[in-house]
């Protein structure tokens, strides 16, 4: 407005710059108040008739229809701007809502577990998102800790709910059956009464007992990485995978539970997916036994920082699936 003031001014009436002036209050309408817009609409107003006096437009066609022109896009502004602040306020609403959402579904693990320090890293794929089709949950029961890391097929509510499905099943069972197996046993249950179609979970389930084990069963889920002091690593793959949950047939073979020593020291990595198959722009996936030593960072938090940030470098941006880790840390 200032501009377009001297502008005017140095170039006379013939120009015909008065009609710009709107631009303040066009402006003002898409990034300020309602408040702020009536402002900046009424400085205009004023402006363009005392620059309307100046050049002598007033009264003539020329002035009145400026001064039109500047009225118009004020009003404009105003609803504008009305409208805008009524979309944030119901963003902010529905991200607080989602929060919440957040923390009944995805709860915060806690930050020790026995002899263990824990750690998770969420990214939901889905813009704006807080929650996704990713799920991690850690339990401390009488047999020790028991922990969940899973990826529902699909995006969107109904992965949602379905991950909602799975946690509540897998606390409940956590707490009540005394092995792995027993809690295997009650998730599958669950997921095929509540699966249909072509839909299922992969997941794993650990078990990290107090004689200084861990057992794994796998339902076609990334194998979990498990790092030794010494700086050592392996994939902890089963030597046959199990069906997806929701997808089991009645009578189908049990998962293989495949149990190891996990030591002081020892490191053990659960993530979906998301992780190691985020690719670079030369389409190559992301080496995750190679980044080995982004996990010798302080503290778990420090460690899945590390390690998030790393993949987002590597893919060039925002990931394009759900991404969760889980960092157990055996305290020496």
């Amino acid at each position: 407005m200032a501009v377009t003031a001297i502008a005017d001014i140095a170039a006379g009436p013939t120009v015909g710059l008065l009609p710009l002036v709107a631009l303040g209050p066009a402006f003002a309408g898409l990034t300020g108040g309602p408040r702020r817009t009536a402002l900046i609409g009424g400085l205009a107003l004023a402006l363009c008739l005392a620059l309307g006096w100046y050049d002598g437009l007033f009264p003539g066609r020329r002035g009145t229809t400026a001064l039109v022109s500047v009225a118009g896009v004020t009003a404009a502004g105003l609803v504008a701007a009305v409208m805008r602040c009524r979309r944030e306020a119901e963003l902010a609403s529905v991200r607080s809502i989602a929060e919440v959402a957040q923390r009944v579904l995805l709860r915060p693990v806690p930050r020790t577990a026995g002899e263990l320090s824990a750690a998770v890293s969420y990214t939901a794929a889905v813009a704006e998102a807080r929650i996704g089709g990713d799920l991690y949950e850690v339990v401390t029961s009488p047999g020790g800790v028991r922990v969940i890391v899973g990826d529902v097929q699909g995006k969107g509510l109904d992965a949602v709910e379905t991950a909602a499905d799975v946690l509540g099943a897998f606390r409940e069972a956590a707490h009540d059956e005394p092995d792995l197996m027993g809690v295997s046993a009650r998730l599958e249950r669950a997921m095929n009464r509540a699966l249909c179609g072509e839909r299922f979970v992969t997941a794993v389930i650990a078990e990290i007992r107090e004689d200084r084990t861990v057992a794994l069963l796998n339902y076609g889920h990334p194998s979990p990485l498990l790092v030794h002091a010494d700086g050592t690593a392996r994939f902890l793959a089963p030597r046959t995978r199990a069906m997806p949950l929701g997808l089991g047939v009645h009578g189908a073979q049990s998962p293989e539970t495949l149990s190891t020593a996990f030591h002081p020291g020892d490191q053990l990595l659960l993530y979906t997916d998301g992780v190691t198959e985020a690719r670079d722009g030369r389409g190559e996936f992301y080496p995750l036994d190679s980044r080995l030593h982004l996990l010798n960072a302080d503290s778990p938090e420090l460690a899945l920082d590390a390690l998030h940030s790393d993949i987002v470098v590597h893919a060039g941006g925002p990931l394009g699936d759900d991404a969760a880790m889980l960092l157990l840390r055996y305290r020496a």
